[in-house]
C-alpha cells in the first residue's frame, strides 16, 4: 500500500460522544465471565437491576488511550496526526463499523490505511480504547488477522474488551496456548467457564477442567449446547458412535477450535473472513486452501505471491470450476517465466476471464502485470496486457512511457492514468462522469460540511458510501466520489478508483 494521502488538510478540534460498544462483528467468544459494557451517559439516576454484586473494572487514572496505536506511521501514510479533529468519538466508531467489506480495491486500500495508521486519539478517547476496538473489529471483518494481532500486541492494555479480542485473535491464528498463557498472565481478567475449561485442558490439567465443567453444570451456567461440546472436548470417546453436534451458524473462535479438536470442524467457506486463515494451514485440503486464499486475496488480506504459491502446490486432478482457474494460472505463470510470447498470448485472455469471474483482477495484475511488460505481444493480447498493467501501482509510468493500443477507450485510459481525462474523448457515460469528477469543484453538502469544519477523517469515512454507490453504477456519485478524493489530495486513490471503475465491473 503506497502513500495515498500526501498533503491531506489539517483538522480542528471540537466535541465528543460515546455510546454502548459498537462492533462490525457478531462472533466474538464469550471469553469473560462478566463482559464489560460501556453505557451511554444518562441524566437518570442509577437503578440496580438486582441485589447481586457486580464485577468492577478498575482503570488507572491518566492511563494512555490505545486509540492512537497503529502499524503505519503518519508520515508514511501521508495523513496528518490530527486526522480525526473534532469528530465525535461515537460517530467515528459507527462509521467504521459500517464500512463496506468488499469494495473496489482502491477503496479497500484507503480503508486499510485509515485502520492501520498511527493517529492522534480523537477527543474523548480513554483507556478503554473504543475507537481502537472498532478498528480491530473492522480488520477482523476483512480477514486481516495478522495485522489485528500486531495492533493488539502494541497496546499493553488490560481492558477486558481488548483482552477478549486478543484471545480470539490468538485462537484464529492457531495460537491457543499463547492465548491461554496470556489469560493466566493478565490480572483482573475473569474467564468464562467455557474459556477456563478450554485453557485448563490445553495446559494438560484435565482433572481441573473436568471438575470445573461439573461445577458449571451444577450452577446452571452452561447451555445444553455448551455442555455437550465441552463434554466431548474433554472426553472424545463420548463422540464414538454418536451423532455429530449441530453445526452452529455463527461459531465463535473458541467454539470453532473446540469443534475442530473433537473432529467436527465447521467449513470456513460460509464463515466470516477471519476464519479462512484456518484453511491456509498445511493440514487443510488443497481445495479448501485455494478457496481460503482466494477469499482473503480478494479483500487484500493475503499477498498475491502467497495466492500463486497455493495455486501452484499441485497439478489439478479434476476439471471445471476452481480447477480450470488453477490450471490456467499455472500455465500462464510457466509461459511468462519462460518468456514465450505465443503461449502467453493464447493463455492471457482465459486467465484474465478466470480472474474476473472470481473478482481477483487486482491480485492477478500484481502477479502478472510487471512481468508482462518484458514480453513482446501484439494485437488483442498486447491491449489486454496494457490494461492489466494499468491496474498495478505502475499505472502512471505505463501511461507516460508505453505506447497505448489504438482506440478511443485506451486513449481515455491513458489520459485518466495521467490525471487528465479531459484531454481525451470520453467513450461513454461512465467516462463522462469520471471526467466531470476531475474537473468540478462542487461537492455534496454531506461531504463539504465536515470538510469545512475540519473533520477530514470523518469526511473520508462518510465518503465510503459515495464511493460504493459509484462502483454500483450511480453516475452522480462517481463524480462526487472522485471530486471528493481530489479535494482532500487523495489523487492516487482517485485515479486508481477511476481506472478500476473503467476496467472492473462491480455493478449488481
Amino acid at each position: 500500500m503506497g502513500c495515498v494521502a500526501t498533503g491531506v488538510m489539517s483538522l480542528g478540534a471540537a466535541v465528543h460522544g460515546q455510546d454502548a460498544p459498537i462492533s462490525s462483528i457478531d462472533w466474538l467468544s464469550d471469553s469473560l465471565a462478566t463482559p464489560v459494557v460501556a453505557v451511554a451517559p444518562s441524566n437518570e439516576p442509577p437503578v440496580a437491576n438486582s441485589a447481586g454484586i457486580e464485577s468492577v473494572t478498575v482503570t488507572p487514572l491518566g492511563a494512555p488511550s490505545p486509540d492512537g496505536i497503529g502499524l503505519i506511521g503518519r508520515r508514511e501514510s501521508g495523513f496528518p496526526g490530527n486526522l480525526w479533529g473534532g469528530s465525535e468519538l461515537d460517530k467515528l466508531r459507527r462509521l467504521i463499523a459500517t464500512l463496506p467489506i468488499e469494495p473496489l480495491p482502491a477503496q479497500q486500500d484507503l480503508i486499510r490505511l485509515l485502520l492501520l495508521t498511527e493517529l492522534d486519539p480523537p477527543i474523548g478517547a480513554g483507556p478503554e480504547g473504543f475507537l481502537f476496538q472498532a478498528r480491530i473489529d473492522a480488520l477482523l471483518a476483512r480477514g486481516a488477522v495478522d495485522e489485528a494481532a500486531e495492533m493488539l500486541k502494541r497496546t499493553g492494555s488490560k481492558a477486558p474488551a481488548i483482552f477478549q479480542r486478543a484471545f480470539d485473535v490468538a485462537l484464529l491464528q492457531g495460537r491457543e496456548d499463547a492465548g491461554c498463557h496470556q489469560l493466566r498472565a493478565t490480572p483482573g481478567i475473569s474467564p468464562s467457564y467455557s474459556t477456563r475449561i478450554f485453557c485448563l485442558a490445553r495446559t494438560g490439567d484435565w482433572q481441573a477442567a473436568a471438575l470445573t465443567l461439573d461445577t458449571a453444570k451444577a450452577l446452571g451456567h452452561l447451555s445444553e449446547e455448551e455442555d455437550a461440546l465441552l463434554a466431548r472436548f474433554l472426553e472424545p470417546e463420548l463422540a464414538d458412535g454418536a451423532e455429530p453436534l449441530p453445526a452452529p451458524e455463527r461459531p465463535s473462535p473458541l467454539v470453532y477450535r473446540m469443534l475442530e479438536a473433537i473432529g467436527e470442524p465447521v467449513p470456513t467457506a460460509q464463515l466470516p473472513l477471519a476464519f479462512a486463515h484456518a484453511d491456509l494451514r498445511e493440514t487443510a485440503g488443497w481445495r479448501a486452501r485455494i478457496g481460503a486464499a482466494e477469499r482473503l486475496a480478494r479483500v487484500g488480506s493475503l499477498a498475491p505471491d502467497r495466492l500463486l504459491e497455493i495455486w501452484s502446490e499441485q497439478k489439478p486432478a479434476a476439471s471445471g470450476g476452481v480447477w480450470e482457474r488453477v490450471e490456467v494460472m499455472q500455465a500462464l505463470d510457466a509461459a511468462v517465466t519462460e518468456a514465450d510470447p505465443s503461449r502467453v498470448a493464447s493463455l492471457l485472455p482465459e486467465a484474465w476471464a478466470e480472474a474476473q469471474s472470481a473478482h481477483l483482477e487486482l491480485p492477478f495484475a500484481a502477479l502478472f502485470g510487471p512481468r508482462l511488460e518484458d514480453i513482446v505481444l501484439s494485437g488483442q493480447s498486447a491491449a489486454l496486457a496494457f490494461r492489466v498493467g494499468l491496474l498495478t501501482d505502475a499505472y502512471e509510468r505505463l501511461a507516460l512511457t508505453q505506447p497505448p493500443p489504438p482506440g478511443e477507450m485506451d486513449a481515455f485510459l491513458v489520459a485518466l492514468a495521467r490525471g487528465l481525462p479531459e484531454e481525451a474523448k470520453a467513450p461513454g457515460v461512465l467516462a463522462e462522469a469520471i471526467t466531470e469528477g476531475f474537473t468540478t469543484g462542487t461537492l455534496p453538502e454531506t461531504l463539504s460540511r465536515p470538510l469545512a469544519d475540519g473533520r477530514i477523517g470523518e469526511a473520508i469515512l462518510l465518503s465510503m458510501s459515495v464511493l460504493e454507490n459509484g462502483a454500483g453504477g450511480d453516475l452522480d456519485d462517481v463524480t462526487n466520489a472522485i471530486a471528493f478524493l481530489r479535494s482532500v489530495r487523495l489523487e492516487d486513490v482517485a485515479r486508481r478508483y477511476a481506472l478500476q471503475l473503467m476496467l472492473l465491473d462491480r455493478r449488481g
